[in-house]
């Protein structure tokens, strides 16, 4: 027992001088690396102190020699050493600030305050050259760019060359540039062309001016020109090709070809481009310029609750204004077949200029007739509870736009395929040959009891809750809060549907019975509450939708009035197409497609009734 109590002591006091070695090891080195860096501390403060001494006193020669000595350093050390370089790295560093420093401050002298050099400044310029050559050489570089993007003016760049090009190590830089100045200044225009759409993002527009600056320009310019082009493909690539395949996504294949096609000549190797054009081509067709009538087929919500709307006791001229789901389903196909193309009714309008409208022809497949479908007074109101049609719609969390209804059973329902909007992105999915370029339809909207079925502001409120009142249901009412909170949900859908190839339309705010009746007041009134409770939600709007047809002629001078508030596209009704433009406006006739004018008009142009209507409408016929 003693023996390995021993035993035990010895070890210990074995690891104990071992332990106590390696601390004086450690202890040792780092005295040592303390020593070092002291030493090299010492060392880099007296050769940066004696560099600024040379400088202040104007003892140049000496002062790139301090220079040179220490780069000589630098160089003289092998690969494997060129970690060990960090501290003459840094003093080329620390001196060549303190150079830098006074040549800007000398160029930027000649340039705000016309100053001319004194000889001690050429002297400094000129002993310094291994350091200033460079320095003056990019600012030169520098004022050519800013001369030729219009930042800096003739005379001042003239001035500043004329200060520093005499300087023996700047001559070589400054005379070809000097020279090249008038040339520069021709270029300005295409170059600031350039810039403006690089700004605006329109990239491919930047290149192709770039491409035709080159092709037009050498030295100076032609340099130039080809380092934005190669900056600006750096910048461009990923957020087209993500627009690109946004578009092809949302099935517009005209506007993708387009811009894949001058990808494509930009990128000639890529496959990523060369693939996604191909998918774009293999969708479109040989297009033709269509300028003449363009029909406007208009419905209202969709009956989508056929026991509600068809069953109920009281059903009957409600359901006038309304067509049904199946009804809709089969409207589509029988267009398809008839080879109709939807288009957008702005297309037809040149409305760059905010005084005059340009007459424009617009583009469809050669075998193709175009058409417009809009949705009216999609409201959802609650005097259209009971009537078996939605009451709001909703967006799910793919960002699809769904509507929603309740049952005469007072169950909640919602889908795709419940209203107009969920059935035409359906039927353009299937077939987005019946859209040119991913086109659907127009929702004409009013705002005097809600925005897709919420009540966005207190004056719908307000007009709910008295309607509820009229009606013999509860009163309704909406804290602030909750209007907030439908007013984010209501822009959220209409940027869907807008992402989706959806416009929209005015209403106006009442829905008036007779716009042409209403004084210039009451137009007014009525355009300030749909601009700011509604179009503040929807985004720019351009058109504008008559309530039952009474449009205002365009020469009037409330129609005058609506120009200057955006409206430039108006939509009446009729009984066939009619399109025709005016004083910085355009008008559509729009086809009512409801219950009531199926059974006394005649749509054979368009579709076969006999082949559309719902069997829901007469009950005992189906039984048969």
């Amino acid at each position: 027992m003693n023996y390995h109590e021993g035993s035990r002591h010895a070890v210990s006091d074995r690891s104990y001088l071992i332990a106590a070695a390696i601390l004086s090891i450690v202890m040792i080195s780092v005295g040592i690396c303390f020593y070092v860096i002291t030493t090299r501390q010492e060392e880099r403060d007296s050769t940066i102190n004696e560099f600024k001494t040379c400088m202040s006193s104007g003892d140049y020669q000496r002062a790139i020699e301090i220079y040179r000595s220490v780069q000589d350093d630098v160089i003289s050390k092998s690969p494997e050493d060129a970690a060990k370089a960090e501290n003459e790295l840094d003093l080329l560093t620390q001196m060549e600030t303190i150079v830098g420093e006074r040549v800007e401050s000398i160029c930027s002298n000649i340039r705000y305050e016309r100053y001319v050099p004194s000889s001690s400044d050429v002297e400094f310029l000129e002993q310094m050259q291994e350091i200033t050559s460079s320095l003056v050489s990019s600012k030169f570089n520098d004022l050519c760019e800013e001369f030729l993007l219009g930042t800096i003016e003739k005379p001042d760049i003239i001035f500043i060359f004329d200060q520093l090009s005499p300087i023996s190590n700047f001559s070589a830089t400054a005379g070809p540039l000097l020279r090249e100045i008038d040339y520069i200044e021709t270029a300005k225009g295409d170059v600031r062309n350039a810039e403006e759409a690089f700004s605006n993002k329109d990239y491919i527009s930047a290149v192709k001016y770039y491409r035709s600056v080159l092709s037009s320009y050498e030295g100076f310019v032609h340099s130039y020109s080809e380092s934005r082009i190669d900056e600006i493909k750096e910048v461009m690539y990923e957020p087209l090709i993500g627009e690109c395949e946004h578009m092809l996504e949302k099935y517009r294949y005209y506007s993708a070809e387009k811009v894949l096609s001058d990808m494509a000549e930009i990128f000639p190797e890529d496959d990523i481009i060369n693939n996604a054009l191909l998918e774009a081509t293999s969708n479109t067709s040989e297009t033709k310029d269509y300028k003449g009538k363009i029909p406007v087929l208009c419905i209202r919500n969709l009956i989508c609750d056929l026991d509600t709307a068809f069953k109920r006791p009281q059903s009957g001229s409600d359901n006038d204004y309304y067509i049904t789901v199946n009804e809709f389903r089969a409207i589509l196909n029988e267009l398809y077949e008839n080879d109709y193309i939807l288009v957008d009714p702005l297309a037809y309008a040149g409305m760059e200029n905010e005084t005059y409208m340009v007459e424009q022809p617009i583009k469809i497949p050669v075998d193709k007739k175009p058409l417009v479908i809009m949705i009216d007074n999609l409201t959802y109101g609650m005097a259209t509870i009971g009537d078996g049609v939605n009451t709001r719609l909703t967006l799910n969390d793919k960002g699809e736009v769904l509507s929603e209804y309740t049952t005469a059973d007072g169950e909640v329902r919602s889908g795709r395929d419940c209203e107009a909007i969920g059935i035409l992105d359906g039927f353009v999915s299937e077939h987005p040959d019946f859209s040119f370029d991913g086109v659907k339809g127009t929702i004409a909207v009013s705002g005097f009891e809600s925005v897709f079925g919420y009540v966005v502001s207190r004056n719908e409120a307000d007009y709910r809750h008295k309607t509820a009142e009229s009606m013999g249901l509860d009163p309704v009412s909406y804290s602030d809060d909750e209007i907030q909170a439908n007013r984010k949900t209501v822009s959220n859908i209409a940027s869907a549907l807008k992402d989706n190839g959806w416009q929209f339309a005015s209403n106006t705010y009442t829905f008036f019975n007779s716009a042409k009746k209403e004084n210039m007041e009451s137009i007014k009134k009525d355009t300030e509450l749909w601009l700011d409770e509604v179009g503040s939600l929807l985004g720019d709007v351009y058109m504008i939708s008559y309530p039952n047809g009474n449009y205002i002629p365009g020469s009037d001078e409330r129609a005058e009035y609506l120009k200057t508030k955006g409206f430039r596209v108006y939509f009446g009704t009729g009984t066939e197409a009619y399109t025709t433009y005016g004083y910085n406006y355009l008008y559509y006739d729009r086809i009512m497609v409801s219950s009531w004018t199926l059974s006394r008009y005649d749509f054979k142009a368009y579709f076969d009734k006999d082949k559309i209507m719902d069997p829901a409408r007469n009950p005992e016929k189906k039984e048969e």
